[in-house]
C-alpha cells in the first residue's frame, strides 16, 4: 500500500493519498480521525487489545466506519451499510473500491503512527 500525505498551504487542509483500493482509508483519516489524538490512542490500544483474537470493534463515524477483527482493519463507507436500495437508480452502479478499504494491523498501525507523525508537525 503506497500513501502520501499532504497539507494545504494556502487553507492548511491536510490530504491524504491512497494507492488504488485503499483510497477509504485516506477519506476515513482525514474526515473521520483529524488531529483526535485520543482516537488514535484508542484504536491502537483496541488493536492491541485484539491482535490474535475473533472479537469486532467498531468505530462508526460520520461518514465512514472502522471495524477491527481477525487481525485486519476494515474502513467502510456507512452508505454501504443501507439495506434501502431503494434510493439509488437501476443504473447507477456505486464504485465499492473507493468505499472501503482492507489491511492488516501492521500496515494499519504504520499508517497511523505515520498520520500522526504528519499532523504533528503542522
Amino acid at each position: 500500500m503506497d500513501y502520501e500525505f499532504k497539507k494545504n498551504t494556502l487553507d492548511g487542509s491536510y490530504h491524504a493519498v491512497f494507492s488504488m483500493g485503499h483510497e477509504a482509508l485516506g477519506r476515513w483519516l482525514i474526515e473521520e480521525i483529524g488531529k483526535d489524538f485520543a482516537k488514535m490512542d484508542s484504536i491502537l490500544a483496541q488493536i492491541g487489545a485484539l491482535k490474535n483474537s475473533t472479537q469486532e470493534w467498531r468505530l462508526i463515524g460520520d461518514e465512514l466506519t472502522l471495524s477491527l477483527q481477525d487481525n485486519e482493519a476494515l474502513i467502510q463507507a456507512n452508505f454501504l451499510f443501507s439495506e434501502d436500495d431503494d434510493e439509488y437508480e437501476e443504473d447507477l452502479h456505486l464504485y465499492d473500491e473507493e468505499s472501503m478499504s482492507l489491511c492488516g494491523f501492521e500496515d494499519f498501525t504504520l499508517v497511523l503512527d505515520a498520520w500522526r507523525a504528519f499532523v504533528t508537525r503542522f
